[in-house]
């Protein structure tokens, strides 16, 4: 699956979670400027892992720092429910011991926030093209 840069196949769904609101309405406008097909939007770790379950995204963002079940909880629920998910962490936590955390339960890959949304699309493209992630990736 060879694209160039900026163009992603059309209609990849995407389930995008963030406690605040603005960055909500931003990413999702970002993503959808890039073909992207927003399913989903949610406010928490468990909204998110209901969500998850009832859409079934090609892919979720996933905010780490959030109240009512925080990015690491919907991480390791949505793992439950389906082993191969591709979940994208975005976060502006550096701490270690997130990210160590992060990549026991198998995060597809982190970014880093302030986020470019080109580097969304080529991490996007990374996972895409790889038929089984094994390691969790690094962008920021």
């Amino acid at each position: 699956m060879h694209m160039s840069l900026g163009e992603i196949r059309e209609n990849i769904s995407a389930l995008v979670v963030d406690d605040n609101q603005d960055i909500l309405a931003l990413f999702t406008e970002l993503l959808a400027l890039k073909n992207f097909k927003v399913v989903g939007k949610a406010q928490s770790g468990k909204e998110a892992v209901e969500l998850y379950n009832n859409l079934r995204p090609d892919i979720t963002f996933l905010d780490v720092v959030m109240q009512d079940g925080d990015g690491v909880y919907a991480l390791e629920k949505i793992r439950e429910s389906n082993p191969d998910a591709i979940v994208i962490m975005v976060t502006s936590d550096l701490a270690p011991t997130t990210a160590t955390r992060l990549e026991q339960l198998h995060a597809s890959a982190i970014v880093y926030k302030p986020f470019d949304i080109n580097d969304i699309v080529q991490v996007v493209k990374e996972l895409l093209s790889e038929a089984k992630i094994s390691q969790t990736k690094f962008f920021n």
